[in-house]
Order: structure tokens, then C-alpha cells, then sequence
């Protein structure tokens, strides 16, 4: 029986990582044609820098098509053993539906863990150095046109604070803060041309700035006072790592920097709606590698016909992109509709592991 397993492990394994080089060799392909429109636009950003850039994008694809690889490659695997009768001559040596399933749960598990550890420690570092490459040319990391929101509280005040973009050197460009007293009238603005995070974590360093203090009488008179500062310390126990949250996109930070980003927006009363989905598609997507190895195994029960194999692994390719596009779909849907994120997240998962149990069951254990 070991060397059954051995046989199933090498096998799956070649095909799960040759299905994976092809579809990153796509995503190479597609990401380096669009990447080109800006060599020679952009004073100094070059081929190399182009290539660059894409390929540390490559492991945030390596991490998305995992799942979709997982299917194409043991679909294909089992279709082949099948075809050729070396399944049928495997389970006649033993190799029962159960001892089989088994043996491919053994393996998801492997590709459980790279997952996880792709999506959570390599995508994030590969992305932030490909986001410094673009930035050492194009000058800035930021998002949109308004740049970051994040909001604190300061006893019974609240600020509002804006980041338009961040600077190769991880510097703030374009701050800019607006403070409101406990009755949530403004109190004062500031803005600021650059700024530094301190290093002890409780201020800003800000430069060139310019600030508008509110004050209101008792009488209901008003004025305004303007001030301008070469250099000012801001007191804020926002960090690095939250400006970056919200300047990166949730599916390209690490489970637990969503966490503690999603902390950091309940406590301000903030909604997290978008970070909490994102938060447990982190949790759940890694263990979706199970489900299409057991989604795989009744091709292994199949009888196929000379060259009739190419029709079922077109099969597995569709089904392994119907999953990408519902785990989008709910996910936007979840975020629109308000509902629970964990099940919103889990809900992929659960009706293609329906579709998994119920076709082992009829193909494999039923006839």
C-alpha cells in the first residue's frame, strides 16, 4: 500500500505543479503586456524594472489559482489512471473507496498548509516589494484619488485622518487631519506636505505645516486661527502597519494584520464589513484544496473511451473557474447585502463540498 501512495503522490503532484506552471505562465504573460505600456512613458522605469515588478505579483496568483490547480491537475491524474487501468489494477490490490479518499484528504492537507503559507507570508511580502519597485519609479504607493481614511478616537474627540500616498522610503505625502469635539462639530484642521511615523508609535513627525483652530464663544461669536509650522509632532496611535492596511487591498494583507486592521476600525466605530469577508475568505480559502481533491476522485471511477479524457479535464477546468467566480460573487454580494461574513466567506466551500460528497457517493460508493 505504500508504494500505491507513493505512486498517487508523485503522479498528482507532477500534475497539480505542471498545471500551476502553465496558468502562472499565462498570468506572466497577460501581467508583462500590460505592464509595458508604462516603459518608456515613465522616466526610468526600464524592461528590467517591468519584469520586476511581475514577477513578484506572481505568488498573489500563485495563491488565488492554488485551488483551481489542485482540481485541474489530480482531475487529470485520476483520469489517467483510470483510463489506462492502473486504478482498476489498484483496487483490486486493496484500494478501497475509503482507504483512497484518505489518501488524497492526506495530500489536500499538504496543499492546505502551502496555500496558508503562500497567502499569507510570501504573497504579502512579494506585493509590497513589487509596490516599492513601481514606486522607486513612478514615485508614490497610493490608492485612488482621496488616497487612505482612518479614523481614531482621543477621549470624547474624534480625528479623521487622510493619507493621500506613501513615498518609496515609506514617508506620508498630502496628510491631512480633521478634528471634531464630543458634540462632532470640527474643532480644527491640519494639513501637512510630508510626514514621518515616529519611531516610539505614539506621533507623527509632520512638515510644512498648516493649521485652522475653531474657537467658539459662549455668546455664539466665532474665529478662526491660522497657524503655520515649519515642523509639528502629532500625537496618534496610528502606525505604519494601519496607513499600509488601508492603502493596500484586504486580499493582500495577512490574516492576522486583518485582524488587528479590523480591531483597530471597531473600536473607532468604523464599518469592517469588507475586511471581516476578506478576513475569513483568508481562513477558509486554504482549506477549499480539500474539497476539490475530493471533488477529483470520482474521475478515477469513471470508464473512459480513446481520447475521451480531454473532455472531463475541460470539465475540471470550468468547474475550478466556476468556484474563483463564486467566491467573488458572494464576496461582493456579502459586502452589498450586509451579511455574515464567516458564512459569506464559507459559502463556496460548502456547496462545492456538497457537489464533492454527493458525486463520491453516487459514482463511487453507490455504483
Amino acid at each position: 500500500m505504500k508504494t500505491i501512495r507513493r505512486l498517487i503522490y508523485r503522479e498528482t503532484l507532477s500534475g497539480v505543479s505542471f498545471v500551476t506552471f502553465g496558468f502562472l505562465a499565462l498570468f506572466f504573460f497577460f501581467d508583462m503586456v500590460d505592464e509595458l505600456r508604462w516603459v518608456g512613458r515613465v522616466e526610468g522605469y526600464q524592461m528590467s524594472h517591468a519584469l520586476m515588478y511581475v514577477a513578484l505579483s506572481l505568488p498573489a496568483h500563485l495563491y488565488e489559482l492554488l485551488p483551481i490547480t489542485v482540481l485541474i491537475g489530480t482531475i487529470f491524474v485520476m483520469a489517467r489512471l483510470a483510463q489506462s487501468s492502473e486504478f482498476t489494477i489498484m483496487r483490486t490490490s486493496g484500494l478501497g473507496p475509503w482507504r483512497a479518499l484518505r489518501t488524497l484528504l492526506v495530500l489536500g492537507c499538504g496543499f492546505v498548509v502551502l496555500t496558508f503559507a503562500v497567502g499569507d507570508y510570501l504573497s504579502p511580502l512579494s506585493d509590497r516589494a513589487a509596490q516599492l519597485v513601481k514606486a522607486n519609479r513612478m514615485g508614490q504607493i497610493t490608492t485612488g484619488a482621496t488616497g487612505a481614511w482612518l479614523k481614531e478616537r482621543q477621549g470624547e474627540r474624534s480625528v479623521a485622518v487622510n493619507v493621500r500616498a506613501l513615498d518609496p522610503q515609506g514617508n506620508m505625502r498630502g496628510v491631512r487631519v480633521f478634528e471634531f469635539d464630543a458634540e462632532g462639530r470640527v474643532s480644527s484642521t491640519l494639513q501637512a506636505a510630508t510626514g514621518q511615523f515616529g519611531t516610539d508609535g505614539t506621533g507623527w513627525d509632520l512638515q510644512q505645516v498648516q493649521r485652522s483652530i475653531f474657537h467658539r464663544g459662549t455668546g455664539g461669536e466665532s474665529r478662526v486661527e491660522r497657524r503655520q509650522d515649519a515642523e509639528l509632532r502629532w500625537s496618534t496611535h496610528i502606525t505604519t502597519d494601519m496607513v499600509a492596511a488601508s492603502l493596500l487591498k484586504p486580499d493582500q494583507m495577512s490574516t492576522i494584520g486583518l485582524f488587528q486592521y479590523i480591531r483597530h476600525l471597531e473600536s473607532n466605530g468604523q464599518a469592517a464589513q469588507k475586511y471581516e469577508i476578506e478576513f475569513w475568505r483568508k481562513v477558509f480559502y486554504p482549506l477549499s484544496c480539500l474539497v476539490m481533491v475530493v471533488l477529483s476522485l470520482p474521475f478515477a471511477y469513471l470508464h473512459f473511451r480513446s481520447g475521451g479524457i480531454a473532455g472531463y479535464v475541460f470539465g475540471g477546468v470550468m468547474a475550478g473557474i466556476s468556484f474563483f467566480l463564486l467566491n467573488n460573487v458572494f464576496g461582493y454580494a456579502g459586502n452589498l447585502q450586509n451579511w455574515s461574513p464567516m458564512l459569506t466567506a464559507a459559502a463556496p466551500g460548502l456547496i462545492y463540498s456538497l457537489l464533492s460528497l454527493g458525486a463520491f457517493g453516487w459514482l463511487v460508493l453507490r455504483r
